[in-house]
């Protein structure tokens, strides 16, 4: 059976005064998928969810969600939707019992219901030992764990995640991983913002990645990495000059130059092969290599291959 698109983006455009920060992005999202929106900070991403969850009007294009386009039928894509943005929305000085028995009653779910939403919650997301404390006092795994529960309150099919594991320890975004994984599996689908190539690998079925506001490649996270190569090989030098003689002697490669970290990144194809054979030329020339390493794509990686330049820090949570 084949999927039906359950959100649909058409030439999508905003600016802010004179930024342009979308310029006609074009996605779909199948229902019961999680998409991944890959990028750097200012390319977009944040803006699309707010579009997308009607807290911000569009300039031009269409955006439908099951049907209903975000400007006109806002009130009808509100109570298909659930929202958990960069920075948590939860209220601080409540429990994390009240903050979800609050948002219940917000829904309109009667006293009742929202006291069992809440329990029901508060188990899935690990926060039952927690639950009468306040909110400040939780870590920032479990303040993300209950911004999360929040959003979920009113059991929302389609859900916008916006980079919902930045600024986590290595164990909270394993957690936030499974969790999200688990929704999936419930049926919900998903659109995540991240500007982690691995998150996106372990938990998309598609990326579409963006940047200064338009969509410069889409697919799986391997049809992304096969771009750039399997792995690359990263050679550091003592000094900028050999860095640019090391550049000279392998002209013709498809490498990344970083002269102020005296260092060469260099896409390999087919291996030990291949590794021994740079080196050789490194021999050949006189050039001393102070240390090498093999590590597989980054997020620069692929957008130094799609764009031409590495992934800038540019702030878009910023722009007023």
């Amino acid at each position: 059976m084949i999927q039906d698109i359950v959100i649909t983006i058409k030439g999508l455009s905003k600016s802010y005064k004179k930024l342009k920060v979308l310029k006609g992005v074009n996605l779909e999202i199948k229902r019961g998928t999680i998409l991944a929106l890959l990028g750097p900070n200012g390319a977009g991403k944040t803006t699309t969810v707010r579009i997308l969850s009607t807290l911000l009007d569009p300039d031009g294009g269409e955006v439908k969600i099951n049907g209903f386009d975000v400007v006109k039928d806002a009130n009808e894509v509100r109570k298909i939707i659930g929202l958990t943005g960069q920075y948590a929305a939860i209220d601080e000085y409540l429990t994390g019992r009240e903050n979800l028995e609050m948002m219940g009653r917000l829904y309109h779910l009667s006293k009742e219901e929202s006291k069992s939403r809440t329990e029901e919650l508060l188990l899935q997301f690990d926060l039952t030992e927690a639950a009468d404390r306040a909110a400040k006092t939780y870590s920032g795994g479990m303040r993300r764990r209950l911004d999360l529960a929040v959003s979920l309150v009113a059991t929302p099919p389609i859900i916008f995640l916006d980079e919902p594991t930045t600024g986590l320890d290595p164990r909270s975004r394993i957690s936030m991983w499974k969790i999200i994984g688990d929704l999936k599996k419930k049926g919900a689908t998903i659109l995540l913002t991240t500007q982690y190539l691995e998150e996106a690998d372990k938990l998309a079925d598609r990326v579409v990645v963006i940047d200064h506001g338009k969509v410069i490649a889409e697919g799986t996270v391997n049809e992304l990495k096969g771009r750039v190569g399997k792995n690359r090989l990263e050679l550091i030098f003592t000094n900028s000059g050999d860095v640019k003689k090391a550049a000279q002697a392998l002209q013709g490669k498809n490498m990344s130059v970083h002269e102020a970290e005296h260092s060469i990144s260099i896409p390999i194809e087919s291996g030990v092969k291949e590794v021994k054979q740079l080196l050789d030329k490194m021999e050949s020339a006189g050039i001393d290599v102070e240390s090498m390493s093999l590590h597989k794509p980054t997020l620069d990686d692929v957008f130094l291959n799609l764009t031409g330049h590495e992934a800038e820090e540019n702030k878009e949570a910023n722009i007023s």
